[in-house]
């Protein structure tokens, strides 16, 4: 699986290609972050997941907000949770377009979220970004973006 992840990652991702990885970058059992970064074309930015912290990913970073193309996207490990009270967290949530999470597995690509945002819920898309469901490849910004214009059509 390591190897088939590896070399399907080389394939999509270029040399200066930054890489947005949502957590649980390797287990401590199947070697360090560090050896396996260096295998891996482009340049890392680690959300922390909950592996992350006996692995070698020194990472802080627990959720960011990106931009690209007028959208904002939530980028974290987890996503949060559909009953979550209304907290500084969720009200920034709120105010982005979409939510990426990488902690699912092969549960589910996407779904809808209810957050709490000033006592009022807003429903959220809310996509699983793991290479378990994606055929163990990373999802680049543009798959994205034509998997939600897809969900979309279909309703």
């Amino acid at each position: 699986m390591n190897l088939t992840i590896v070399k399907n990652h080389n394939r999509i991702v270029k040399e200066n290609d930054i890489v947005y990885d949502l957590g649980d970058f390797c287990f401590k059992g199947t070697g360090n972050a560090i050896y396996w970064e260096q295998q891996l074309n482009g340049s890392m930015i680690h959300i922390r997941g909950n592996h992350d912290d006996n692995n070698g990913v020194k990472s802080l970073i627990t959720s960011a907000i990106l931009e690209y193309g007028g959208l904002k996207l939530y980028v974290t490990h987890r996503p949060p949770e559909e009953r979550q009270v209304d907290t500084i967290e969720s009200n920034i949530i709120s105010l982005c377009d979409l939510i990426l999470c990488g902690h699912i597995h092969n549960h589910w690509k996407h779904k809808y979220i209810d957050v709490w945002s000033y006592g009022c819920k807003v429903n959220k898309l809310c996509i699983n970004v793991g290479v378990d469901v994606w055929n163990f490849q990373p999802v680049s910004i543009h798959s994205i973006l034509k998997y939600i214009a897809k969900i979309k059509r279909s309703g």
